[in-house]
């Protein structure tokens, strides 16, 4: 057996393990074992103990039911956990889901007085946050709050945070699956990419200040892995010990400049996130091999370096950054099924090899947007497969969406238009405005009438006895088909 097997039973076999753990027994034990199975001491009256990562020693006597989380991830993965419900406060930087911007929000630099006010009996917190405020800890800790402190500062740690999050809320089999779901995930994309043989190397940029990249077990160089991707700092040292941040610095960037294939700068509370500007004015930059070659990508943290389960979408991102043939294959929208509104966002964002949109602000939603505010369909909620797909399209301006009884709503399911495609194919690509040669019959049954005009005028779309037909429906394969059509046309036309 190979060692990729083995990897990937032991994560399988921690899974059914801790779930079976978790749900109370395990082959007798009682869940408090999980501690002195680990060589922790354990509480004889208590039904969860373990130790988190400050060295605490929590016990429970049952799963939390008033939680305020002062980190993101664990806000993020308390959603995904699907105990929500039980969150009665949040730090002001948790925006995803979007339902966690609206609730109410606690400091942990602030008046401990705020939290105890609340009257929690969880408070979950990261070590950042007890080695900069430790009398938060203690404060609350003499309020008879429970407060626990849990970060996995490698990616092998992240299914044993997972788990001691499910001890703490009741959620072991909902962990349990979501973990092997995760895992899958992670699986998929990997299949794609582990046999490519031209390896594309990446430096990863943690932080602009003193140019720090990440360790080799940090959940960033695994991401870079599981893209097909070859980490060219992946002898970087920690900072300080347990840290996932590097030391590395322009010097040694510079030494590697001909072997950097693509540059990826993480953008965050962590890091302003540099450009293809901002990166290649740096001195000496230009000469780095991804600045000449205009290979800068830039990713939210939160999906690369946070510990969430959306992980796999970052991972996922980069793989489609550097093998887009490979990961954003058409071949299953090949069909003659009419297509629906799910469909075009899918295939709008493989054909243009989109990039997913994220948030970054944590102020993003304190202000009103004029188009739609990201994260909040009224039917397609954040868990929903195509969520990435549809918000990203519609963030881009190329599909329209709805407002009804105050709510924006997309519906998925309504089958696409030609004038649907057409505003799509013309917002996506920059065509000349032009008039078409033969008249439009029907022009005026439209709402985009220079958008179609353009296009037919450019070849992209063929009239039937003079009529565009505005209102008839599109099969997957047409758009498809009609999207390479204006890719080559763009394409030529760029070239003349």
């Amino acid at each position: 057996m190979n060692r990729t097997f083995h990897k990937k039973f032991g994560r399988i076999a921690v899974v059914l393990i801790l779930a079976c753990m978790l749900s109370g027994f395990l082959l007798g034990m009682p869940v408090n074992a999980y501690a002195a199975e680990a060589g922790q001491p354990a509480s004889a009256n208590a039904e969860i103990s373990f130790v988190d990562d400050d060295g605490r020693l929590i016990t429970l006597d049952a799963p939390a039911e008033r939680i305020i989380s002062l980190y993101s991830a664990h806000t993020e993965n308390l959603f995904s956990l699907g105990v929500e419900d039980k969150i009665i406060g949040v730090h002001d930087t948790s925006i995803y889901p979007a339902e966690a911007a609206f609730l109410p929000q606690f400091d942990y630099d602030a008046d401990p007085e705020n939290i105890i006010a609340a009257d929690p009996d969880l408070v979950l917190i990261r070590p950042f946050i007890s080695r900069r405020v430790p009398a938060l800890v203690e404060t609350l800790e003499r309020a008879g709050i429970k407060v626990v402190s849990l970060y996995p500062e490698s990616h092998t740690l992240f299914d044993d945070y997972i788990m001691k999050l499910a001890l703490l809320t009741g959620t072991s089999e909902t962990a349990a699956q979501l973990l092997a779901q995760y895992h899958q995930d992670l699986e998929a994309i990997h299949a794609k990419t582990r046999d490519i043989e031209d390896k594309q190397t990446i430096f990863f940029e943690s932080t602009e200040t003193n140019l720090h990249t990440v360790t080799a077990n940090s959940m960033p160089a695994y991401a870079i892995e599981i893209a097909g991707g070859i980490n060219v700092a992946a002898g970087a040292e920690p900072v300080q010990a347990g840290s996932s941040i590097a030391s590395f610095g322009a010097e040694k960037i510079l030494e590697l400049a001909d072997e950097i294939d693509v540059y990826v700068s993480q953008r965050g509370s962590m890091n302003a996130g540099g450009n293809l500007h901002s990166i290649s004015i740096r001195p000496g930059f230009n000469t780095i091999k991804a600045v000449k070659d205009g290979r800068i990508f830039v990713i939210n943290e939160k999906i690369i370096s946070s510990p969430t389960f959306r992980f796999y979408k970052g991972a996922r991102e980069i793989a489609r950054y550097l093998y887009p043939q490979e990961m954003d294959d058409l071949s299953a929208y090949l069909t003659d099924q009419p297509a629906t509104k799910r469909d075009l966002a899918n295939i709008l964002l493989r054909s243009a090899h989109l990039q997913i949109y994220t948030t970054t602000s944590s102020s993003y939603y304190e202000t009103g947007h004029r188009g739609h505010t990201y994260g909040l369909f009224a039917d397609v909620d954040w868990p929903d497969p195509d969520f990435d797909a549809i918000e990203t399209v519609v963030m881009r301006g190329y599909v329209d969406w709805e407002l009804e009884e105050e709510k924006e709503v997309y519906h998925p399911e309504t089958l696409v238009t030609r004038e649907d495609l057409a505003k799509a194919i013309f917002m996506l690509h920059d065509f000349e405005s032009a008039e078409p040669s033969a008249e439009i019959t029907d022009i005026n049954d439209s709402e985009n009438a220079r958008m179609i005009q353009t296009l037919v005028a450019h070849g992209i779309f063929t009239l039937t006895e003079g009529k565009f037909e505005p209102q008839q429906t599109v099969t997957c394969r047409e758009i498809v088909e009609l999207l390479e059509i204006a890719k080559d046309k763009q394409e030529t036309a760029a070239a003349s």
